[in-house]
């Protein structure tokens, strides 16, 4: 389940939270039955950001997805103080408890975060930290008012807890305003189920000579990420976690790097699925990159790319970053041919087999409320501008 403009969840990242039942209480039509809301955060990698800091005051969760903010029925987590947390902390593998409370039985359609605004007394509530640059204001449109309203689908059994955590994209969700030097909060979020368990996680290295915070290692199910991380800078290690039992393509892409594909890798519960060992670690061969860029309106729309293997899978291998403001956008993508393999369970050698027939192929797909277009490119050559118009 993937929220639109839902990152500010991870502003609860490392807060011990209280919840207050506001304008709710007793349960459903007064019959007192309660369950327990038990949350936790975690993140995808930032490219080109040292800190993304979020300053949350408050949730709030509606069983009805159309409640305003005004109706009676909200359940209200009151953030005391209110916390600000460096969501760049929360990367590979780590899960960040947010709290629990009890709130009446039911399912849960809508949420929404508030923040501390950034004012006077608190400048830098909501805040970035470009690689290399100073900390700057980060906007958060309507943020501060009635809080940013996600679509959430979270039932709560009688006696029983709903347990889930919340992945927040940095690297998707945090874009440049024009040549202000400012940037602006466009969240990407989904939200996974958690269950104890030994399993429904992904581990495995790539080489320590692409441990770099620009290498992004995800699992990807029908060409949607479902989680990604970046290695651990020194060991190459990586762990991708929580997910839900199934079987996800895994794709390592780096700069300077052709894309890297590993096929049917399960998911299971009981036992974590270890796709290789540090003595065969995942190294793509060296690429020329090419530059794509182009314009999207409104500028609000998302880019991504997508590559489309011989025989399959179509994997995500990049996103752009729209411009809040121009809604310009561009990216760097691999010339050569992307590598493919089949997972192996307790592999001894990892193979790679170059796809040369999908070698500088992509389709830039772009998305507006609901809708999507597509064009395709040949990356072999110089690519003209890549424009899109929504209505």
């Amino acid at each position: 389940m993937k929220f639109k403009f839902a990152s500010v969840v991870a502003a609860l990242a490392a807060a011990v939270v209280m919840l207050g039942c506001g304008g709710g209480g007793g349960g459903i039509g007064g019959t007192g039955r309660m369950g327990t809301i038990r949350a936790s955060i975690t993140d995808a990698p930032a490219c080109g950001f040292d800190e993304v800091n979020i300053t949350v005051d408050r949730v709030r969760v509606h069983q009805s997805s159309s409640a305003a903010d005004t109706d009676s029925g909200w359940q209200e987590v009151v953030v005391s103080p209110a916390k600000r947390i460096n969501l760049l902390n929360l990367t590979n593998g780590v899960l960040e408890e947010l709290g629990q409370q009890s709130v009446p039985v039911g399912k849960y359609t809508q949420l929404r975060l508030v923040l501390v605004e950034n004012d006077s007394t608190h400048p830098m509530a909501n805040s970035v930290i470009p690689t290399g640059g100073s900390e700057t204001a980060l906007t958060t449109p309507s943020a501060q008012q009635s809080g940013l309203k996600i679509n959430v689908d979270i039932d709560v059994a009688e006696g029983k807890e709903a347990d889930f955590a919340i992945d927040f994209d940095a690297c998707k969700s945090v874009v440049k305003r024009g040549n202000s030097g400012q940037y602006s909060l466009k969240p990407v979020m989904t939200a996974i189920p958690v269950i104890t368990d030994a399993g429904l996680r992904v581990t495995g290295y790539v080489s320590p000579t692409i441990a770099l915070p620009t290498t992004q290692v995800s699992v990807q199910f029908n060409g949607v990420p479902v989680k990604a991380t970046v290695p651990d800078t020194t060991t190459g290690k990586f762990t991708l976690m929580p997910l839900a039992a199934g079987t996800y393509d895994l794709v390592v892409t780096s700069a300077g790097r052709v894309t890297a594909v590993m096929t049917g890798v399960p998911v299971v519960s009981g036992t974590p699925t270890a796709v290789n060992t540090a003595s065969i670690p995942i190294l793509p061969p060296t690429a020329t990159m090419r530059s794509v860029s182009g314009n999207v309106s409104p500028a609000t729309a998302t880019v991504r790319a997508l590559q489309s293997l011989t025989g399959g899978p179509t994997v995500e291998v990049g996103w752009a970053a729209v411009d809040a403001l121009s809604g310009d956008f561009g990216f760097s993508l691999p010339i050569e041919a992307p590598v493919k393999t089949a997972y192996v369970a307790n592999a001894t050698s990892l193979t790679f087999t170059a796809d040369a027939a999908a070698a500088g192929k992509y389709t830039i797909e772009a998305a507006s409320a609901g809708v999507t277009k597509t064009q395709a490119i040949d990356a072999s050559a110089a690519v003209p501008a890549v424009n899109f118009t929504f209505p």
